[in-house]
């Protein structure tokens, strides 16, 4: 079984970047894709982006990050990340990474088996 620990989120202005770490113990994520969701108040969750086993296989992107968001990895130390640039308000939301069940990533939540408890970022206007 996999724990995963997001952290990096905070309060920025407009514009600003921030950039998440989702830290994975228990066992190695390298066979998995890994994926980032986050979930604004009073709104379902939404998926953001997710890198397969490895950086250069691919990433994928919803449309509202797409060019804004970039999503790396690195195996060896067992992490994820999301770097956030020119963050807009409608970011705001707890962000959330998760292990996918296969090498490939997916948009899909429900190919996620493990989920970390998710780290606020807030954006102020």
């Amino acid at each position: 079984q996999v724990q995963l620990v997001e952290s990096g989120g905070g309060l920025v202005q407009a514009g600003a970047s921030l950039n998440l770490s989702c830290a994975a113990s228990g066992r190695s994520i390298e066979n998995y894709a890994m994926g980032w969701f986050r979930q604004a108040p009073g709104r379902g969750r939404e998926f953001v982006g997710t890198v397969s086993w490895h950086s250069a296989v691919g990433t994928y992107y919803s449309d509202s990050v797409k060019g804004r968001f970039t999503i790396s990895r690195d195996n060896a130390k067992n992490t994820v990340y999301l770097l956030m640039n020119g963050l807009k308000t409608e970011d705001t939301a707890v962000y959330f990474c998760a292990e996918e069940n296969f090498p490939y990533g997916s948009g899909q939540s429900t190919l996620y088996s493990y989920w970390g408890q998710g780290t606020q970022v807030t954006v102020s206007s």
